[in-house]
């Protein structure tokens, strides 16, 4: 038993609030995964224990090697595909472990993925680059900072969100200065660090891509309309709180300047696997050009896999076997180890 096949981990969990989604994650990449061609084992990793789970028995893995026993068989991963959303397996931490011990992986490496996991440090990083993000106030999360520093410099509406974390948990709408605080400090319990963002109204735009055979593949971009008040966690999550449609319905000349800003993002950052790249683009103004008009949102260097995940949506859209892609990321993973 488990001697012919690859052995691919599926690992989730973390210890970050995103611990469920992550869990539905790893749930839909098991499924996407071709099983006549790999054994596929999910991998819990938790502050409490690192364990395979297969069926309804967990198997505890050895931290040495990331390795564990089922029926008398030692299962040693050729290739680990990491769905944790949040720390330790979106901040590069996990990705360092894996690699110490020469394990290859497919998201990206440990620099990459502590650079796209802080929000600020990656828009800084793009910044000279060309790319425009919203006007952002840095919040540290420590005794020495006032809400008063911020009294006419923020403009309102703004966003308020942690500068790590995903699945916009966290996150707000702020209409008045009697309400940024509170917002900051929600912000805070997901992050040491919030940021105060201007609001840009526009489309929500989102463009997945990937790399194999150093050939980058792009994925129909998707829409995002959300029905609240903007795309927080319960629009992304509840059913009938946004619509996402892909392809979206913009025309080609925007199509080309996004895709050549998320492929150049992409190799500007060496990102690795899929990535997911969100920005914001207003409405034409006159004398402007289309590149003056997109502004980045956040590169996601580790998306959302389950069944309602964006990325799933753009690979149908395009036409392509799943399993078939999933197979290209594994394999060239393992190929560039």
């Amino acid at each position: 038993m488990y001697m012919m096949k690859k052995k691919i981990v599926v690992v989730y969990g973390g210890y970050s609030s995103e611990k469920d989604i992550s869990k539905e994650s790893a749930d839909g990449v098991c499924s996407f995964i071709d099983k006549e061609k790999y054994d596929v084992f999910p991998v819990l990793i938790s502050k409490e224990k690192w364990c395979a789970v297969v069926g309804n028995k967990e198997y505890p893995v050895s931290k040495g090697d990331f390795s564990f026993i089922i029926d008398n068989t030692k299962i040693v991963p050729d290739c680990v595909y990491n769905t944790i959303h949040g720390t330790p397996g979106e901040d590069g931490t996990f990705q360092g472990y894996l690699k110490m011990l020469g394990i290859p992986h497919t998201s990206c490496d440990v620099f990459t993925a502590a650079l796209t996991f802080n929000k600020e440090a990656c828009k800084s990083f793009l910044t000279p680059f060309g790319y425009q993000s919203a006007e952002a106030f840095h919040i540290q999360d420590n005794p020495w900072w006032s809400v008063l520093d911020l009294d006419s410099l923020v403009k309102f509406p703004c966003i308020v969100k942690p500068n790590s974390g995903g699945s916009s948990v966290g996150i707000s709408k702020v209409y008045k200065f009697d309400d940024l605080e509170p917002a900051i400090n929600k912000a805070h319990q997901e992050s040491n660090a919030a940021l105060v963002e201007e609001f840009i109204d526009g489309m929500e735009i989102t463009c997945g891509l990937y790399k194999v055979n150093d050939e980058i593949i792009f994925l129909p971009p998707t829409l995002i309309v959300s029905e609240n008040d903007f795309f927080d966690f319960d629009a992304k999550y509840s059913k009938g709180k946004s619509r996402e449609i892909t392809p979206a319905p913009i025309d080609k000349s925007l199509l080309n300047e996004l895709q050549s800003n998320s492929e150049s993002i992409y190799d500007l950052l060496n990102c690795k696997g899929f990535i997911r790249i969100d920005y914001i683009v207003k409405e034409e103004e006159e004398g402007k050009g289309i590149e003056e008009n997109i502004f980045l949102l956040e590169v996601n260097s580790n998306p959302g896999m389950t069944s309602r995940s964006i990325i799933p949506q753009q690979i149908a859209a395009k036409g392509l076997n799943i399993k078939d892609v999933f197979t290209d990321i594994i394999e060239d993973s393992i190929r560039c180890k």
